[in-house]
């Protein structure tokens, strides 16, 4: 297996590519003023957005790899593992890449919601297509937080860098938000997998082996990552993913309800409850009643 670098720093990534380094926590990359590089895979201590102007199919993202389309943005938190499997052969990049360290918006806006922006652990297959119009924006966002960093360090440098890089976050959630609509079909395909998945894990063993389904076991199934399909799901149903199921448990359990051989513990035991009195709460919860006023009223 190929070894993966770790680049701790956005200098140490800079020097790299022979970029200078403006800023020790921020970097703006412009890949067409970088130098050829040897392809390797890169693990990284900071946050990572390329956008991509050209076609190509040998990005490693993870474990995967990833086809790019022109005016891709791709997202990639610290920690994750990106690049291009080494080859011997050196390449010159192009696009752009935008770099901030999380010490960079400790104690800021930004710091405190940055989980907000799930778009950082969706997956190789879930990047952002951008129109002309919103890759026009992106790059403007962009000129921004490099014109701030060339303009050298003062005490309104971080507030300025980083409200412009919490701007072009948001931006980039508006466009994933119309991805979701302009891919409307594509995922109302995706929520009647769920329900058909839903459904066959219910008629099957597997709730009294494997428990109640997860979100991530859903989303594996369904090849996506936890965050893209919850907030696919989201959008879709106006319910969370974990909503979703629970709404479907409980449904279930209301038919079999009707079944009056069978006490409320084994009813909760077939759901994959491991203790009835966690789906007597959760029954309580979402219908009014407990599962035995309920099998009464009905």
């Amino acid at each position: 297996m190929e070894d993966i670098i770790r680049v701790e720093t956005v200098a140490d990534y800079n020097k790299v590519f022979g970029i200078e380094t403006l800023h020790p926590l921020v970097s703006v990359i412009d890949f067409s003023k970088a130098k050829p590089i040897p392809r390797h895979l890169r693990n990284v201590g900071f946050y990572t957005i390329y956008l991509k102007d050209v076609v190509c199919g040998d990005m490693r993202y993870g474990r995967h790899y990833y086809d790019y389309q022109e005016g891709t943005l791709l997202f990639i938190a610290p920690g994750q593992v990106s690049g291009i499997e080494n080859d011997g052969v050196y390449f010159q990049p192009i696009g752009y890449a935008l770099l901030f360290h999380p010490d960079l918006i400790h104690g800021t806006s930004l710091g405190r919601n940055i989980q907000n922006y799930s778009f950082f652990s969706y997956e190789f297959h879930e990047a952002l297509h951008l129109s002309e119009k919103e890759r026009k924006i992106i790059l403007e966002c962009l000129d921004k937080i490099d014109h701030e960093l060339r303009q050298g360090i003062d005490k309104h440098s971080k507030t300025l860098i980083v409200n412009n890089i919490e701007l072009f976050l948001n931006y980039c959630m508006r466009y994933y938000d119309r991805q979701f609509i302009t891919r409307e079909n594509v995922n109302k395909g995706t929520v009647e997998r769920f329900e058909e998945l839903m459904n066959a894990y219910f008629q099957s063993n597997q709730p009294q082996t494997d428990g109640l389904p997860t979100v991530t076991y859903c989303a594996g199934i369904l090849n996506l990552s936890p965050k893209y399909f919850g907030d696919l799901i989201k959008k879709e149903t106006g319910k969370s993913a974990q909503e979703y199921i629970q709404s479907k448990v409980i449904d279930i359990a209301k038919e079999r309800l009707f079944d009056s051989s069978k006490n409320i513990s084994e009813v909760a035991y077939e759901l994959g409850f491991k203790y009835p009195q966690h789906f007597t709460r959760l029954f309580k919860q979402r219908v009014g009643n407990t599962p035995n006023e309920y099998r009464m009223l009905n």
